[in-house]
């Protein structure tokens, strides 16, 4: 989660960042095994209100998501 929040820290306000740019700063070479641990980091952050998952621009429920998701900070 830490990563996920560090990462929209250094982004403005209103802009997102994939799960795996949160993946790829902690695994670096070794990032994909921790895609699904990156979703499941997004779903954690969601619940406690602090971002919202979208896919093409809409809320998605991570989840169920099946494709590319964003994250961004809750509005």
């Amino acid at each position: 989660m830490a990563s996920i929040r560090e990462l929209l820290a250094a982004r403005g306000a209103d802009k997102t960042i994939c799960p795996s740019e949160a993946a790829r700063a902690i695994g670096g070479e070794d990032w994909r095994d921790l895609m699904q641990p990156a979703r499941d980091a997004a779903r954690e952050l969601v619940e406690l209100g602090e971002v919202e998952v979208t896919q093409k621009g809409a809320v998605v429920d991570v989840t169920t998501a099946r494709g590319p998701v964003r994250i961004r900070r809750a509005r």
